[in-house]
């Protein structure tokens, strides 16, 4: 069976679901697959998945690829959620389930590690803001809770490199996926020794950093009668998906960032150079050897209103449109929402922080709570753009993607926030958008002729509101200062 040279299959291994997207040389999407897959919360604080039925996923999204386009594609590239980790025993079989980026068991292993006199060195050396979301406290957690299964492990993956070593029988991880370890030291492009020391592993534990553009020139010949492919078909190890969404994004420039909002939020910026925010605010991750993506993520997104809706007004979920629609439409006063439910991640770093509504008036109904809300996750995003801004430079075009697109008065409401243009993106699959270009290069495809996404709508600001919306957002950042839990 040769190798078909006209299309390469992009896989997107997201937290709820992977994402195959075929795309032929011509620039021609030929399909798009979705695979789910559940969370499990077992315990407060717990979130965990089982591996395989992601493996599963993955290999199902590369059957169909093939079964569509009748015949094997020219390359396979992944995107992948960071974060993840889990522990393998040495014949490579799970001791735990996959843990992962939402799971915050190991919230006083992050205070403790941040606190101590190497907690800053290792931010600065490796980008990543010590959180629970990332490998190095959970490492650090599953050292000290359960010290039997960490003396049995040989091998601490995540999710992408558990899956590569399916198919490849070998443990590698690319340097986007790896700066977001907390482990991965950016600038010498290595596993750090600090890191290592606190986690309590050593690097042959860890997998084998590549680049992201890393080539694989065939599979595990099993693997390949499993999928019906050739074994020498070649892998691109690819990279994290919010680094890929950049690039998929095509908002490389200086100054083009990307914006979005769906179940949680982000933020994030192309740079050529590992700038690391003094105030420990932002991530940077090594996308390629001149390319890193500085940003934020903010836990509390769309998964806010949809509490709202059903835990604490007690409604249908179906409702959620036309009450948000309502709010929307409601006229903005001095009702401040901290819409941290679920703890928060940047700019602040807390994971105890908690949801907070300041200025309720008698007046006040599900209107106003539900638009203070979405005002505060704009508040959150807006602070993320203040570090981006004070880190890499100035934010001259916002380009917004996600859930929330489908509400054309939270994008307005964003860019009347913002005071900035919103430049509306089409597409909901910019990370597996991103491996595929990442292949075409590889590949040494000419990708100019490619479709280059347009705007489906550009929102201009309406600074009817100005001077109300930035006393608010003043008072926003005070007011968590004034209520916050942790010194």
């Amino acid at each position: 069976m040769s190798v078909n040279k006209d299309y390469i299959i992009g896989l997107d291994i997201g937290t709820s679901s992977t994402k195959s997207i075929v795309r032929r040389t011509d620039g021609v999407t030929k399909m798009v697959f979705q695979q789910s897959y559940p969370i499990e919360q077992p315990l407060p604080g717990y979130s965990e998945q089982d591996p395989d039925l992601i493996l599963a996923a993955v290999k199902q999204g590369i059957s169909r690829a093939v079964e569509e386009m009748e015949g094997p594609p020219a390359a396979i590239s992944f995107s992948s959620a960071m974060h993840s980790i889990m522990a393998l025993d040495a014949g490579g079989k799970p001791l735990t389930p996959l843990i992962i980026w939402a799971d915050n068991r190991s919230e006083s292993c992050a205070d403790r590690i941040k606190a101590s006199p190497e907690g800053s060195q290792i931010y600065r050396q490796t980008g990543t803001p010590i959180h629970a979301m990332s490998p190095l406290p959970k490492l650090c957690w599953l050292k000290e809770e359960q010290p039997g299964i960490f003396s049995r492990s040989a091998m601490f993956p995540g999710i992408k490199e558990y899956i590569l070593y399916h198919l490849l029988g070998e443990y590698y991880v690319d340097h986007s996926i790896a700066s977001a370890t907390g482990m991965f030291d950016i600038h010498a492009l290595k596993w750090n020794e600090t890191a290592l020391k606190m986690a309590g592993v050593k690097a042959g534990q860890l997998p084998r950093p590549v680049s992201a553009d890393h080539l694989f020139p065939g599979i595990l010949p099993e693997r390949a009668v499993e999928l019906g492919i050739p074994a020498a078909t070649p892998i691109i190890i690819g990279g994290s998906d919010g680094c890929l969404a950049q690039l998929g994004s095509r908002a490389m420039d200086p100054g083009h960032a990307t914006l979005t909002i769906g179940t949680s939020g982000a933020m994030r910026m192309a740079g050529s150079s590992a700038k690391v925010d003094e105030r420990q605010r932002l991530f940077t991750y090594l996308l390629t050897d001149d390319v890193y993506i500085s940003g934020g993520a903010t836990n509390n997104g769309g998964v806010v209103i949809q509490w709202m809706v059903e835990q604490l007004f007690r409604l249908p979920v179906q409702q959620l449109g036309e009450l948000v629609q309502a709010a929307l439409e409601t006229e903005p006063d001095h009702l401040i929402c901290l819409p941290y439910l679920f703890g928060e991640r940047a700019p602040i770093w807390d994971s105890s922080a908690s949801a907070s509504f300041i200025g309720i008036r008698q007046y006040h109904d599900n209107r106003h709570f539900i638009r203070a809300a979405i005002e505060g996750i704009c508040f959150a995003l807006l602070s993320i753009r203040e570090a981006l801004t004070e880190t890499i430079g100035p934010v001259n075009k916002v380009s917004v993607s996600g859930g929330f697109t489908s509400t054309p008065g939270w994008i307005q409401l964003l860019a009347n926030i913002f005071e900035q243009e919103m430049y509306c993106l089409q597409s909901g699959d910019a990370s597996a958008e991103g491996a595929i270009l990442l292949a075409a290069k590889v590949l040494g495809w000419e990708t100019g002729h490619w479709e280059v996404q347009e705007p489906l709508k550009v929102y201009y600001p309406d600074l009817k509101h100005k001077e109300l919306y930035r006393e608010n957002f003043r008072r926003y950042k005070q007011l968590y200062e004034l209520i916050k839990t942790k010194p």
